[in-house]
């Protein structure tokens, strides 16, 4: 059996939540691996900074205006899109909670349904959901029971379709980031708290988003092409705790 290849020539990848943080980062890793990558975001989003990045890297690109919560708005995607903020159980509102379930579970279950009907009909196809360390594990000092199940619901949603499509060549698989230095990790307000996380980590340090999408673009390509069902930790050891 021959070596197989990291890399994505031939392959068009459609990434949700693209204008920033992991969502671009996975569009650029997507590009500069030799696919062509539709970047999708809500309308209200600033894309320029994607797309120059897409620019530099030679590879053709296209943005297209999506709301992740729109049946009608979706079809192939890198199911990237998502949202977190906190509040005590006891205290947060139904809307507080249905707004993250609706973007972060329905979302994805969305953005997969879409995909797949297309890779079913094109002969198969490769997923990489983002989910969260915090599918794993309840963060310490953040008070987020909505997100925290939530992306233990993308994990279990992520191997339950797996199975369902194996058959028809469609490899489903999901990627829990640990502490990450997005943009909203990286406004003033949270700051201390960044150094928290930085120094609860056994690397010392947040994620360069970078290192959250080469893995995804490992498990897109075909040197992944026995994984399935997978939820691979990028996590800095964070969960070796």
């Amino acid at each position: 059996m021959s070596f197989f290849s990291f890399r994505l020539e031939g392959n068009t990848g459609v990434v949700t939540g693209a204008a920033s943080g992991i969502g671009q980062a996975i569009a650029v890793a997507m590009a500069e691996a030799g696919a062509q990558v539709a970047c999708l975001d809500l309308p209200s989003a600033d894309l320029t900074d994607t797309l120059a990045r897409l620019e530099s890297t030679g590879a053709k690109y296209l943005s297209i205006p999506c709301d992740v919560t729109s049946e009608d708005q979706l079809a192939q995607a890198v199911n990237s899109a998502g949202i977190a903020n906190s509040a005590p159980a006891v205290e947060m509102s139904r809307e507080q909670w249905q707004r993250v379930y609706d973007i972060d579970v329905t979302g994805v279950f969305l953005s997969c349904q879409a995909q797949g009907r297309a890779m079913l009909r094109n002969g198969g196809g490769s997923i990489v959901n983002i989910a969260s360390m915090s599918g794993t594990i309840a963060n310490r000092d953040l008070l987020q029971v909505h997100y925290n199940s939530a992306k233990a619901a993308v994990k279990h949603f992520t191997k339950s379709l797996a199975v369902e499509w194996a058959p028809s060549n469609i490899r489903v698989n999901s990627i829990s980031p640990g502490y990450t230095a997005t943009p909203m990790n990286l406004r003033p307000e949270v700051a201390d708290s960044v150094i928290k996380f930085a120094a609860d980590t056994p690397m010392g340090r947040m994620a360069d988003p970078m290192e959250i999408a080469s893995p995804a673009v490992f498990l897109l390509s075909t040197a992944a092409s026995f994984c399935t069902g997978v939820d691979l930790l990028v996590d800095g050891g964070f969960c070796c705790w």
